[in-house]
């Protein structure tokens, strides 16, 4: 009995599982420290209240998310940010696809192009927004424009209806190089002879596109729509520099939300259960992600 067990265990320790695990032990342990560590540090802080000392901690059990789901405020910052997902994934999406496609051809200066289209990609949002901020302000250029076109000046950071559209432009803009590389690279992925039987048998340039390219592309456009939305999601950085939430909280998105309610108010209980409420939305798209992923598969 011994012998079989000393033998088991000699058989584990020469498995490459072992191997495995060693090589595997760093990784796991750093992803436990600064991931599986603090989630569960704010789906139980969701369930308290006061401070993040061990002293000024309170256990109120739902308390948090019953008042989160009755809060005025929080289901307007809700519709804000579907409204602004929705409105930045649309352009971000549509326009990086018509580019690549025709990036995708033989083009002078198309490897100058496709590095000025990724440039915003890897811009800072403080400094992006402080441009857009100058940009759009009541004496700034656009408004200069529309003067001398002989249209009235708009109060685009004053106004409860043009301040989101402001947004929404910055972030479709700074998403687009991004969307851009991954669209060339999905279309690198399909075949040419596709397309090369398809004008033998008459299909004119829409037919192509719609029964080759956009099938073929179905992997990457499900990719691209999940990160654009999350990218969407985690917004902050525009919010804070632009316009700070207002006017009348018309541009206060979730994460902008869960920032004022832990820093500015200290209500870090309730912070955290908005905060569990955004990661749960999060997972749950990358969840569609991968499932889509395997479908296509």
């Amino acid at each position: 009995m011994l012998r079989s067990k000393s033998r088991s265990l000699a058989d584990w320790l020469d498995n490459d599982s072992l191997a495995a695990w060693i090589f595997l032990a760093p990784a796991l342990l750093l992803l436990g420290i600064f991931l599986f560590y603090p989630i569960a540090y704010l789906l139980y802080l969701s369930f308290t209240t006061d401070s993040f000392t061990v002293e000024g901690i309170r256990w109120v059990g739902l308390r948090n998310y019953l008042r989160l789901f009755t809060d005025a405020d929080f289901w307007q910052v809700i519709g804000n940010t579907v409204y602004f997902a929705i409105a930045t994934v649309i352009p971000a999406i549509i326009i990086p696809l018509g580019l690549a496609v025709i990036l995708n051809k033989s083009l002078a200066l198309r490897g100058l192009l496709r590095a000025a289209y990724f440039i915003p990609s890897i811009t800072s949002l403080v400094a992006v927004g402080l441009g857009f901020r100058w940009l759009f302000q009541t004496q700034g250029p656009v408004n200069g424009l529309l003067v001398t076109m002989g249209l009235n000046p708009i109060p685009w950071l004053s106004s409860t209806i043009w301040a989101m559209p402001v947004l929404i432009l910055l972030s479709s803009w700074k998403q687009i190089g991004f969307n851009l590389v991954v669209f060339l690279g999905g279309l690198q992925t399909i075949p040419q002879s596709r397309y090369e039987a398809a004008e033998l048998d008459g299909a004119n340039y829409w037919a192509k596109f719609w029964y080759i390219t956009l099938p073929g592309l179905r992997p990457t456009i499900v990719f691209t729509t999940v990160t654009t939305v999350i990218f969407t999601l985690r917004s902050f950085e525009q919010v804070y520099v632009i316009t700070g939430g207002g006017p009348l909280n018309s541009t206060n998105l979730l994460v902008y939300y869960i920032y004022e309610q832990a820093f500015a108010r200290f209500e870090f209980g309730y912070a955290a259960a908005a905060a569990t409420i955004l990661l749960v939305v999060t997972l749950i798209f990358v969840y569609w992600y991968l499932r889509t992923w395997n479908q296509s598969d």
